[in-house]
């Protein structure tokens, strides 16, 4: 999604664009009781450079231990997603810079494996990058970068040839919502894919909480920047007002139930302009801005038969810390 540079006037918004739809959104969520935001639009190129930075920051272990399994185990799980060395379609939700996927990629091309490689991914950025340098940097790929939301980039690659599909949806992800709602998710997954189909999913596992907050609450300050970041783009985009000081970064971390959610408080009695739209804020009234959630290997297990999956392989780190799985469609 493009930066806006210039003052959108409410004839501009209401015009059917992405640019509305960022609009309706947030107006929708920080009109809410509680206030909240949508957390796919984290993701512009601020953002995305941003989130580069978490995954490289020390305390922010789900990168290293994801890289880990696909540094160690990459011949395992291609194997296994090559199955009968059948032409295949290898689609990644979400694809960000492809640093994990390319293990896979790099593997797959020198086996000369029969596949197209379809990253999905919200950021036009990440797409653009994506298409212009993978080529370059792993000669023969055939690359069809696709930009826009998940299911509807499902749909579009299955209109585009009808070989099997091996949907990636890697760095637990799935952890971007709450349980109820990664159970329909991983449905609606299984119901843009046929039986032999795979989904080859990254799930963050339950460990000692303290490891956990501290990812979210980086030393560096990397998170609580990430989080302030989409209210600078609303700003820039939505020609709004907010004071990023007046705004303060707040994780937590329930061990009970798994889930990591992060929040920006507000510090004073304030009033925000989007546009036209005004929003009050009270002091120490929240924003919910995202949850990160955690879960059992069991739980896992029970996700993946609720959404008609058979769970056929599971790679763990060295720590077991963080469970990469192959689950086929039934």
């Amino acid at each position: 999604m493009k930066n806006m540079d210039t003052t959108l006037t409410n004839a501009e918004l209401s015009k059917p664009s992405k640019t509305n739809q960022f609009y309706d959104d947030v107006i929708t969520g920080l009109s809410a009781t509680p206030k909240y935001l949508n957390s796919k639009y984290f993701y512009d190129a601020n953002g995305d450079k941003l989130f580069q930075d978490l995954m490289n920051c020390e305390e922010y272990y789900p990168t290293n231990c994801e890289l880990e399994i696909f540094a160690e185990k990459t011949a395992d799980i291609c194997n296994a997603i090559i199955g009968d060395g059948d032409a295949f379609d290898l689609i990644e939700l979400g694809a960000g810079d492809a640093t994990k996927s390319s293990y896979l990629l790099k593997y797959l091309l020198e086996h000369e494996a029969n596949f197209t490689y379809l990253p999905i991914d919200i950021s036009s950025n990440v797409i653009s990058y994506l298409n212009i340098t993978l080529p370059v940097t792993l000669p023969g790929l055939q690359i069809t970068g696709l930009n826009g939301e998940y299911f509807d980039m499902l749909t579009q690659a299955a209109s585009i040839s009808n070989k099997r599909k091996v949907v990636m949806f890697l760095g637990s992800n799935i952890g971007n919502m709450p349980v109820n709602d990664a159970e329909r998710f991983c449905l609606e997954v299984r119901n843009h894919l046929s039986a032999g189909d795979m989904l080859l999913i990254g799930i963050d596992l339950k460990k000692n909480p303290k490891t956990v907050l501290a990812a979210y609450n980086d030393k560096e300050g990397i998170t609580k920047r990430f989080n302030l970041n989409l209210l600078e783009r609303i700003n820039r985009e939505l020609n709004a007002d907010f004071d990023l000081s007046q705004f303060e970064h707040y994780p937590t971390y329930d061990p009970e139930t798994g889930a990591c959610k992060s929040y920006l408080i507000s510090l004073i009695d304030q009033k925000v302009n989007i546009n036209s739209k005004t929003i009050n804020f009270l002091k120490d009234e929240y924003i919910f801005m995202e949850i990160s959630q955690k879960f059992t290997v069991s739980q896992t297990e029970q996700m993946a038969e609720k959404a008609s999956f058979k769970a056929v392989n599971a790679f763990y780190d060295s720590k077991k810390w963080f469970l990469d799985a192959i689950w086929q469609a039934e």
